[in-house]
């Protein structure tokens, strides 16, 4: 088992700060959100949900190549460049199997285990790298909107297609097909473990924006039940997870899960120990103060790894 710690990615398109002039050009909707702060930078109110999707639309235009990005109200609106930080460090993952090379194209293969209405992360990997996604989810809206998304711009067309999660305690049973093979699978599984744990989340979050207590929660980011939480929360979607893998062990190059807390380490360990994973990988990332990592387990060999590569990537 490894460890890595690492810094925000060197090909994340966002580590400079957001240039809002360029980004109002690509998306002129945003400018109505943008004002300057007391320190004389510009700015939008991150505690305004409609300011915040419109600036993940000024993002997804402007360095993604989108014409339109649209999600329901209530949607997870999720933080594009730690979204962005995932899917570069999964190219890393390919390329260390693969001679320290990432193989691009739509040979590359990637199931996104709750895709969410956003779609974020076939699209960043799609336009990144040109792999193609399959996205999964429980929640018809969110399918039908992640399907409209890719409908509605041209560069993601033909490369990103959907499947029902039609059985809420299954994660990859009927999803993967038989003999199917996936280079990749990526989750970002729900956090908490009860609505009411949710909830106490996101006033946390609204006070760390500096909301005042007493005041109205308001949800910046957004989110369903499915996406913020499940019966007995990140551990226990994580260990059905890797229970599950188990049966696909040889359709899969690397499963992948983000970890949104250190301390669930211990468990998630325990239960890839017990399946018998052959290769674990723990990826530390960083965002301003925000720390977050990805577990990735595999259940091929060196040797089938190398096969693998040879028989999927030999001509990305």
């Amino acid at each position: 088992m490894s460890f890595e710690k690492q810094e925000l990615h060197p090909r994340n398109l966002h580590r400079s700060r957001y240039d809002f002039p360029s980004l109002i050009h690509s998306c002129p909707e945003l400018r109505q959100y943008v004002f300057v702060n007391p320190y004389g930078d510009e700015s939008i109110d991150f505690s305004k949900p409609a300011g915040v999707k419109i600036l993940n639309k000024s993002l997804l235009i402007h360095f993604y190549g989108l014409s339109d990005w649209d999600i329901p109200e209530n949607y997870l609106c999720p933080p594009i460049p730690g979204r962005a930080d995932y899917i570069h460090y999964l190219a890393d993952l390919l390329a260390s199997v693969n001679h320290h090379v990432i193989p691009k194209g739509k040979a590359v293969k990637v199931l996104d285990i709750g895709v969410g209405a956003n779609c974020i992360y076939p699209i960043i990997g799609h336009q990144s790298y040109g792999w193609t996604f399959v996205g999964s989810d429980v929640d018809k809206r969110a399918i039908s909107s992640a399907e409209n998304i890719a409908a509605i711009n041209p560069a993601l067309k033909d490369h990103l297609s959907f499947r029902m999660q039609n059985v809420t305690s299954n994660i990859f049973r009927g999803v993967i097909k038989p003999g199917e093979l996936f280079d990749l699978t990526i989750c970002n599984p729900p956090f908490h473990s009860s609505a009411e744990e949710a909830q106490q989340g996101s006033q946390r979050k609204v006070r760390n924006l500096g909301k005042q207590k007493g005041k109205e929660v308001v949800l910046n980011f957004g989110g369903q039940s499915s996406e913020l939480w499940c019966k007995g929360g990140e551990v226990e979607f994580i260990r059905r997870m890797v229970e599950e893998s188990v049966q696909i062990g040889s359709q899969c190059c690397w499963f992948t899960t983000l970890v949104s807390k250190s301390a669930h380490l211990r468990d998630v360990y325990y239960a890839l120990e017990k399946a018998g994973a052959v290769n674990v990988k723990t990826i530390e990332m960083a965002q301003g103060q925000k720390q977050s990592r990805f577990v990735a387990w595999t259940f091929l060999s060196a040797a089938d790894m190398t096969d693998w590569g040879k028989k999927r990537w030999a001509t990305v």
